[in-house]
């Protein structure tokens, strides 16, 4: 050991671990909205690549056990238990009227919610989570048409579909709801 060497006493090395976990505890998508990013969550449906702002986006479930519901539309999977809390299941590619392919057991469940909805959409895959500069999302074309033009957000340059997660979480056509007399 070198004598001129100093070690942080005490109370030095409580400073910098206490500035080096401020820094650590920092939520990427935090750091991205001040520097004027969209964070995505980007899933596979049918052959195409869809996106959903990652702000709306709970956590990502594989899809183990669902139990399917009677008498509800063939967009709706089924129920989910997750941790106790029972959660419905969108099928987008049904919603969409999109060409899909029997469950595996790759498929998972992308869990959104904002202050008054929640519930899960059912994708093929999950690729993973990116930031987007704010003028990477082009307007939807307008030869888009059908069911799921009304929950476009816009295109990337790359082709990734970005969805509108609160049009999506309030719209009344995926409420289901019964009324009994």
């Amino acid at each position: 050991m070198k004598q001129d060497q100093v070690f942080p006493g005490a109370a030095e090395k409580r400073s910098i671990l206490k500035a080096r976990a401020r820094a650590l505890a920092q939520e990427p998508a935090a750091a991205g909205a001040e520097r004027g990013l969209l964070e995505i969550t980007e899933f596979r449906l049918a052959a195409e690549t869809y996106a959903i702002a990652s702000a709306f986006v709970r956590e990502v479930q594989p899809l183990k056990d669902y139990t399917p519901l009677p008498g509800v539309p063939p967009f709706v999977l089924g129920l989910i238990n997750v941790r106790g809390q029972i959660l419905s299941v969108v099928d987008l590619k049904k919603f969409f009227s999109l060409p899909g392919k029997s469950l595996s057991e790759l498929d998972k469940v992308i869990i959104i919610r904002n202050d008054s909805m929640e519930f899960g959409l059912l994708a093929d895959a999950v690729l993973g989570t990116r930031a987007l500069p704010p003028d990477a999302v082009q307007a939807a074309p307008p030869t888009v048409t059908g069911i799921g033009a009304e929950y476009l957000k816009g295109v990337t340059r790359e082709g990734v579909i970005v969805l509108d997660a609160e049009k999506i979480l309030g719209d009344e056509k995926i409420v289901v709801s019964q009324k009994t007399e």
